[in-house]
């Protein structure tokens, strides 16, 4: 599969757009202010609250973090778990990580993102050792056709707010509520004047996947995951990334949002999402 051209930034926003909320319009999704301090700008905007930062973004600027964090050329990143400990305010967001396991082939870190003194993601990432493994590899993951085989989709049309509007997405046209396969990129960097690594680049749009094949409008009803987990078996490579996605609700409130991840040589892993599902108030 290959790449189309490269996207070209998100268009500036219009008047008072973000500013009304005190966000910055740098073309990137964080401005780095110090160490381990970020300013969101308005490209994290959420969708359910304009004042928020939306999951996707945040799951990027600390998987990028982890991967700054005493960086050993033999470990890989193989599993980053994230637990939303409450609504993520939109405001200079703090960023701090440490090793809780260390080892020469095993080790595991955590980051935990802080906004105002109070701790609003928790990340645990395994990073494991990278050896030949080619002998013994193989993948049960299906295929998906390309993003040159898609059509566009204008995500803008179902979910507001400045993070959906800085991404092309390509999706199926035989998608349907529930299922859909969907290509997706995102039109600025993580932080501005910084490239971070192709797996943060993935894990920065791994979040999108519950807003990309939704079973009921999010006009009526409220479906937030409170968590999402990624595991990958190889490093992806930088462009696209394709989400094969299938959205389970249950009868008591629950919901699943279930993903293998692609770049553009194929699979690559698998996101999961555990939701809460509720009415809108006032809907």
């Amino acid at each position: 599969m290959t790449s189309d051209a490269t996207p070209s930034p998100s268009p500036a926003p219009s008047p008072g757009e973000g500013v009304e909320h005190g966000l910055d319009v740098a073309p990137a999704f964080y401005r780095r202010l110090g160490e381990d301090l970020f300013l969101p700008t308005v490209h994290t905007q959420g969708a359910w609250r304009p004042d928020e930062q939306h999951m996707g973004p945040v799951s990027g600027i600390l998987a990028h973090a982890i991967d700054l964090h005493e960086p050993q050329e033999h470990l890989q990143l193989a599993r980053v778990s994230y637990d939303i400990l409450g609504m993520i305010p939109a405001r200079p967001s703090r960023v701090t990580v440490r090793t809780t396991r260390p080892g020469r082939t095993i080790e595991l870190v955590e980051a935990t993102m802080t906004v105002d003194d109070r701790p609003v993601v928790r990340a645990h990432a395994w990073r494991l050792s990278a050896q030949d493994s080619t002998p013994v590899a193989g993948v049960e993951l299906d295929p998906m056709p390309g993003p040159g085989d898609f059509p566009a989709w204008h995500g803008a049309d179902t979910w507001e707010g400045g993070y959906i509007r800085g991404l092309e997405f390509r999706a199926d046209p035989e998608r349907r509520p529930g299922r859909t396969r969907t290509w997706i990129r995102a039109r600025n960097p993580l932080v501005d004047g910084e490239t971070c690594s192709p797996t943060t680049d993935l894990i920065r749009l791994a979040d999108t996947a519950n807003g990309i094949a939704v079973r009921v409008s999010p006009s009526e009803w409220m479906f937030p995951n409170v968590d999402l987990t990624v595991h990958l078996f190889r490093e992806p490579v930088r462009g696209w990334v394709g989400f094969d996605t299938r959205v389970t609700m249950g009868t008591t409130g629950l919901g699943l949002t279930s993903t293998t991840l692609h770049d553009e040589l194929g699979p690559v892993g698998r996101a999961e999402q555990i939701l809460t599902v509720r009415p809108l108030p006032g809907a």
